[in-house]
């Protein structure tokens, strides 16, 4: 049992770094599009991609989709067994729904990352998925107010990260000593804020999709820093804002070795698994 926790343990910590590393990618790109330098701004699956072009690309993303993955199975882990002991008060609820919806996410970038390595037709890494599941929603039974329900979801969780931010109550989840915490916590404090910045701006495209049910409005992460871009002082924003997804690739990174990881054993993981299959 304790070799099953261990490696569950290693799988979830490997997730962290890997998607540090796809932060990092995305703020690195961003920072050299906006010196003027090439880059530009893309998304989780763009930064994929990026990784694939690379000497040895094939190798470095297979190890990439490997973290991916573990990062959704801990994801999935923290929603269903409440591996960080959150609770089940309504802050404890909704923060575990976000885990399962990020398992999800992670899941299925996992499957695209799998998809490159295959051979698999690559995007642009503009938000063009975005696009596409909300186009599919919208033509659903009260797609209107589903893909509406999603923007004030994604707003929601965007407001979540800022009071992160603010607050630094992720530091609860490290086990680092005061001073890697010197270091640590700026960097997640910073990571946050970007974070939350961009997906405010993607939850408001949501809304306003939404509302003019036109699909086209609906932005996904690299979207949504060219919409920052093309705003008064964008330039600026923009820069700071990729200074911050670098520094919360940098944070991934630390807390795959600093994060406090409960990982269940295996009887737990089924007798988690048993009402779902039946």
């Amino acid at each position: 049992m304790v070799a099953n926790r261990e490696r569950l343990e290693l799988l979830a910590r490997l997730g962290y770094a890997a998607r540090g590393v796809v932060s990092l990618i995305i703020g690195a790109l961003a920072l050299l599009a906006a010196i003027g330098r090439g880059g530009g701004a893309t998304d989780s699956k763009g930064a994929l991609q990026t990784i694939l072009s690379q000497p040895l690309g094939t190798a470095l993303l297979a190890v990439v989709a490997l973290g991916v993955f573990g990062f959704a199975l801990w994801r999935t882990f923290q929603a269903i067994l409440d591996a960080d002991g959150r609770g089940t008060g309504p802050k404890a609820i909704a923060a575990r729904a976000g885990q399962a919806v990020s398992a999800i996410i992670y899941a299925s970038l996992g499957v695209f990352a799998v998809s490159l390595l295959l051979g698999g037709r690559q995007g642009d890494g503009g938000g063009t998925s975005t696009e596409d599941w909300t186009a599919w929603l919208l033509v659903r039974p009260f797609g209107r107010w589903l893909v509406g329900a999603a923007g004030l979801a994604v707003s929601g969780s965007a407001l979540a990260m800022g009071y992160k931010a603010w607050t630094a109550s992720f530091r609860r989840y490290l086990t680092c000593d005061a001073g890697a915490a010197r270091w640590v916590v700026p960097l997640g404090r910073a990571g946050y804020a970007a974070r939350s910045v961009v997906f405010l701006i993607v939850g408001g495209f949501l809304v306003v999709a939404a509302y003019q049910a036109d699909p086209s409005e609906a932005r996904g992460l690299g979207g949504a820093l060219l919409a920052l871009q093309a705003q008064p002082f964008g330039r600026a924003l923009f820069t700071l804002v990729a200074l911050g997804l670098t520094a919360f690739g940098a944070f991934e990174l630390a807390e795959s070795r600093y994060r406090r990881i409960n990982a269940p054993d295996a009887r737990e993981v089924v007798a988690a698994a048993k009402p779902m299959v039946m």
